[in-house]
C-alpha cells in the first residue's frame, strides 16, 4: 500500500510535468501504480471489500467460552457447525479485537535499557548426549542487559552453594558486577514472599553485598522482565547445542565457555547489529568494579580420619599426611579442597573428574599409602559373574531386578549371592525361578521362598563340614572324662512367688 505522503508527492510531480517513467525511477514505484495515483488524483481510495465476512460478537464469545480458549477448535465449530468460512488469522484478529484472550494479569512494567544497572540469572534443565549416553544437566546463566554479555556453566545439581560458586566464577571474570541481579522466585536466594515483596535469604544477601549488588525477584508469571536470559536460552538450545559432540561435564562447560565469551560476545546482534565486546567497553565505566582478591565460596565439612589416615568427601576418599587421626574440617570450593586441623592446612586436592566416585588420592608427589581406605566401597561384579554362570533362568531374574526401581544394585547381589551359598543349587535356581514369575526382589520374600522349597522333601538342607577325627583331638579327650552336667534344675519352673527382684549389676561386658 502507497502512504497517502508518497501519493500526494506522485500527483504533484504529475502536475510539474514530470513523465510517468521517472517518477517511477525516484520514487521506486512501478509505472502501473504511477498511473493509478495519478488517476486518482493523489487521493486515497475508499475501497469496501464485498466478501467481508462478518460474525456475530455474542456467537463468538459463546464459543470461546465453550472451547475454554482454544482457538483452533472455535474455527473448526465456525466452519464445521456454523458454516462460516473465516481464515483462522481473521478469527485470531477478531479474537483480540474483542479482548477474549486477554489475561486478567497486568503486564510487567518495561524497564529501559541503562549501562551498569542490571543482570539477570536464571537456570534451565537440558538433556545432553554425554560420551553417547543422554545425561540430564542443568545449564547456569548470566546475562548482563545492556551489552547482553553472557556467561555459560553447566551442573549436575545446582543448589545454594553452586548458584554462590557460579556467581563468583562468572562476574570474576568479567570483573564487574552491575546493580541489580533479577531473578525468578527461586527458594535458592529468596526466603518469602515473591516478586517485589520478597524477602531474600540473609546469607544470599549478604554474598550480594560482598559483590555490590542485589537479587530482585519479578513478580510471579512475569518472565519476560528477564526476557533477554529467556532468549539466552533460546540461543542454547538453537545454536550452542545442535552439532556439537561432548565427551563428558568438563568438555561441555569448555565448550560452553568458549562459546559464551568468545563466540558470541564478538557476534553481532540480528537486528541491532550491536557487539556485546564493544557494548561492554562502554557499560563497564557504569559497573561495579570487583578487586581480585575477592574470596571463593566454599561449603565446610566435619569429618573424622579413619584409622589408615583417610577422610571421605563426597564418595571418595582422601588421604591425610601425619600420624595423627584427629577431626579435621574440609573446604569445599567449586575446584579443589582444603583440608584444616586446627587452622592448619595438612593437604589441598583438586577435585576429580565428573563420574569419579570411590576413589583414593594422596598430595602430590607423594606415594598412595599402604593401606586402602576403611569404608571403601567394592564392586559387586564378581558376585554378578558367579550368579550368572549358575543358569540362565539367574541371569534373567538379574535383568529384572536390577532394572527394577529402588532396588540397591551392590547390596542385592551381595545378599543374592549369599543366599546361593546357604542352600543348593537346585533350591536357588527354582526359588529366583518363583522370584521372577512373581516379581519379587526382597530378599526376606526369597529367603522364604528358599525354605518353602526345602520343605517340599525334595532337598535337605545342607550339613556343616566337620572332621570325622574330632574325638582324636587333645581337647575332647580331656573333656570326655569328667562328669556329666546336672542340667535337671532348668527342667522345673520355680513358682513366681520364689522369684524375687534383684538389682542389676554394674558391670557391663565390653
Amino acid at each position: 500500500m502507497i502512504d497517502p505522503d508518497k501519493r500526494n508527492a506522485i500527483y504533484q510531480l504529475h502536475l510539474a510535468g514530470m513523465f510517468a517513467r521517472e517518477i517511477s525511477r525516484k520514487l521506486q514505484v512501478s509505472r502501473n501504480t504511477v498511473r493509478e495515483v495519478i488517476r486518482q488524483q493523489g487521493a486515497v481510495p475508499q475501497t469496501v471489500r464485498k466478501d467481508k465476512i462478518q460474525i456475530d460478537p455474542d456467537l463468538l464469545r459463546r464459543l470461546y467460552h465453550e472451547c475454554k480458549g482454544w482457538i483452533q477448535r472455535v474455527h473448526e465449530k465456525l466452519v464445521e457447525e456454523e458454516k462460516i468460512r473465516v481464515s483462522y488469522s481473521t478469527l485470531t484478529r477478531l479474537v483480540r479485537e474483542l479482548e477474549l484472550g486477554k489475561s486478567s494479569k497486568a503486564r510487567c512494567a518495561h524497564v529501559p535499557d541503562e549501562p551498569g544497572v542490571e543482570m539477570q540469572h536464571d537456570t534451565s534443565v537440558y538433556k545432553v548426549e554425554l560420551a553417547g549416553k543422554l545425561t540430564q544437566v542443568i545449564a547456569s546463566l548470566l546475562y548482563l542487559r545492556y551489552s547482553t554479555r553472557r556467561y555459560l556453566k553447566f551442573y549436575r545439581v545446582f543448589n545454594r552453594f553452586f548458584m554462590k560458586c557460579f556467581f563468583h566464577e562468572a562476574l570474576m571474570f568479567w570483573g564487574y558486577a552491575a546493580k541489580r541481579g533479577v531473578i525468578d522466585n527461586t527458594n535458592l536466594a529468596r526466603l518469602r514472599g515473591s516478586g517485589a515483596q520478597a524477602v531474600i535469604v540473609p546469607e544470599m544477601a549478604a554474598f550480594a553485598e560482598c559483590y555490590g549488588f542485589q537479587f530482585v525477584c519479578h513478580a510471579i508469571g512475569h518472565a519476560n522482565r528477564k526476557a533477554g536470559e529467556e532468549r539466552s536460552f533460546w540461543t542454547v538450545e538453537t545454536n550452542f547445542l545442535p552439532g556439537r559432540s561432548f565427551q563428558s561435564l568438563q568438555d561441555l562447560n569448555r565448550q560452553a565457555l568458549e562459546w559464551a565469551t568468545v563466540r558470541m560476545e564478538h557476534r553481532p546482534a540480528s537486528k541491532t547489529g550491536l557487539v556485546p565486546a564493544t557494548a561492554f567497553e562502554y557499560e563497564r565505566h557504569y559497573l561495579t568494579a570487583l578487586p581480585a582478591q575477592l574470596p571463593a565460596p566454599y561449603q565446610p565439612y566435619e569429618r573424622g580420619t579413619d584409622e589408615y589416615g583417610y577422610v571421605a568427601v563426597e564418595g571418595n576418599y582422601y588421604w591425610i599426611p601425619g600420624t595423627k587421626r584427629e577431626d579435621v574440617k574440609v573446604l569445599r570450593y567449586a575446584d579443589r579442597l582444603k583440608i584444616y586441623r586446627q587452622r592448619t592446612l595438612l593437604a589441598e586436592y583438586p577435585l576429580p573428574a565428573d563420574g569419579v566416585k570411590n576413589a583414593r588420592f594422596s598430595p602430590e608427589g607423594q606415594p598412595l599409602p599402604r593401606y586402602l581406605p576403611r569404608r571403601r566401597h567394592h564392586s559387586s561384579q564378581q558376585e554378578e559373574q558367579r550368579l550368572r554362570a549358575m543358569d540362565p533362568g539367574v541371569a534373567a531374574y538379574l535383568d529384572y531386578a536390577l532394572a527394577t526401581l529402588g532396588v540397591q544394585r551392590h547390596r542385592f547381589l551381595r545378599e543374592l549371592f549369599a543366599l546361593s551359598r546357604q542352600v543348593t543349587p537346585s533350591v536357588f535356581v527354582e526359588t529366583v525361578g518363583r522370584a521372577l514369575r512373581y516379581r519379587v526382589v526382597h530378599l526376606e520374600t526369597l529367603q522364604r521362598i528358599a525354605w518353602f522349597c526345602m520343605s517340599q522333601g525334595k532337598e535337605q538342607p545342607p550339613y556343616p563340614d566337620f572332621d570325622e577325627n574330632f574325638r582324636q583331638r587333645p581337647a575332647y579327650q580331656e573333656g570326655c572324662l569328667t562328669d556329666d552336667p546336672d542340667l535337671s534344675i532348668y527342667d522345673e519352673n520355680p513358682p513366681d512367688d520364689d522369684v524375687t527382684d534383684e538389682p542389676e549389676s554394674e558391670e557391663h561386658d565390653g
